[in-house]
């Protein structure tokens, strides 16, 4: 493929990781910021989507759905070895996404809801095609898991406007089981090859009780959710899910992995995820909050996962070095610091619960905008050995 964007900032639209990662980032840091605003009191929310809802709505398929379409056109493109948009289409995916965070903005709701389903449906077709043509059958999961985000969320618009006879909150839930599943099975493949390439001799492994378990028992609580499943069928499905994603973890050796921050941040972002599905066991008999156990996924696994692999794939994607520094180190600590004051402190200050959000979301933001501000001229400038990318 031939090298474009020998310009400072025409590299943008070379490949999916560059616009997406610092979209994600720069929304991500204005985003939680906005929130934590409202929330604490400081002014209004918007026209269309409000408060919590809208905080919900724009990490969940704005944020995280952003960052997997990045990593995802990038990957297929290995995958394949063949072309995934880039120039003007990946412009135009890029622009449907700002128009998705703009409309939930504006008195539009159903142009919304048809613009915000659609970004994940093209994003899962842009990733299709080449995997078709190559017969990438492994991989083809991933278009589906992106089709259904797109359901997700025009389920939540449809539910949320009184059109759909459908809890607005299960449309929430729906995808943030499916955005769990993608984690699960992208963590399994990356965390432990990662953790062998950079730490030798840690000997991180896998087993098929352990993998078949892990990731089948994220379909059976994806499964439970939509089916409005009894409170102790989605405690049991949950606890059986933490104990079999803690000894993935465990097989994985963590505590080896300490002096090498591209990894550990990855291993501790994993950890939230054994720690969400055990607060959802809990949740659902009423020991937890609902709120605290989501969080766990979304401020410690989402938030871990994704700075961890934006910052590890874009080095790798621009030629740099995979050895992250200080301001990479302080932004992984940042995340896991954030998780730590909105889940932690939630269950020991409950009624410092104004404090604990703000916090956190200052903690969330500052990391996001550590990224943004690092990564701007790695993101908009070629690669530093003049390969396509």
């Amino acid at each position: 493929m031939k090298q474009t964007g020998s310009r400072a900032g025409g590299a943008l639209w070379n490949l999916g990781f560059r616009p997406f990662y610092l979209l994600a980032s720069v929304f991500g840091a204005a985003g939680i910021a906005v929130w934590a605003a409202q929330f604490a009191g400081w002014f209004p929310g918007g026209a269309y989507l409000q408060g919590y809802l809208w905080h919900a709505h724009e990490m969940l398929f704005g944020y995280t759905v952003a960052v997997i379409a990045g990593f995802l056109l990038t990957a297929v493109r290995n995958w394949t070895n063949l072309p995934t948009p880039a120039g003007l289409p990946l412009a135009g995916l890029a622009a449907l996404w700002v128009a998705g965070r703009i409309l939930v903005l504006l008195p539009w709701p159903l142009v919304a809801a048809l613009v915000n389903a659609a970004f994940p449906i093209a994003a899962a077709i842009a990733i299709g095609v080449p995997m078709v043509r190559s017969a990438n059958r492994r991989n083809y999961f991933f278009s589906a898991l992106l089709f259904l985000m797109g359901i997700a969320v025009l389920a939540f618009h449809l539910s949320y406007q009184g059109i759909l006879a459908f809890p607005t909150r299960l449309g929430l839930l729906a995808g943030l089981d499916v955005v769990l599943f993608v984690m699960a099975v992208m963590g399994g493949r990356v965390i432990p090859m990662f953790t062998n390439n950079g730490v030798p001799g840690t000997n991180a492994r896998r087993t098929l009780v352990t993998e078949r378990l892990s990731l089948g028992s994220v379909l059976a609580l994806l499964a439970a959710d939509l089916a409005l499943a009894p409170a102790e069928v989605v405690a049991v499905v949950a606890l059986v899910a933490a104990v079999a994603h803690a000894a993935r973890l465990w097989l994985w050796q963590p505590w080896r992995t300490s002096r090498t921050p591209l990894v550990w941040v990855l291993h501790a972002a994993y950890a939230w995820i054994v720690i969400h599905l055990a607060l959802r066991s809990l949740s659902a008999f009423g020991v937890v909050g609902e709120s605290l156990a989501l969080h766990a996924l979304t401020v410690g696994a989402i938030g871990g996962l994704t700075i961890g692999m934006m910052t590890r794939t874009a080095r790798g994607h621009t030629g740099r070095p995979l050895v992250a520094d200080g301001w990479e180190v302080a932004a992984y600590g940042l995340v896991i610091a954030a998780a730590v004051v909105r889940v932690g402190g939630g269950i020991a200050f409950p009624a410092a619960q104004v404090a604990t959000v703000t916090a956190s979301a200052a903690l969330w933001s500052a990391a996001l905008a550590i990224y943004a501000v690092r990564y701007w001229p790695v993101l908009t400038r070629p690669r530093l050995d003049g390969k396509p990318g």
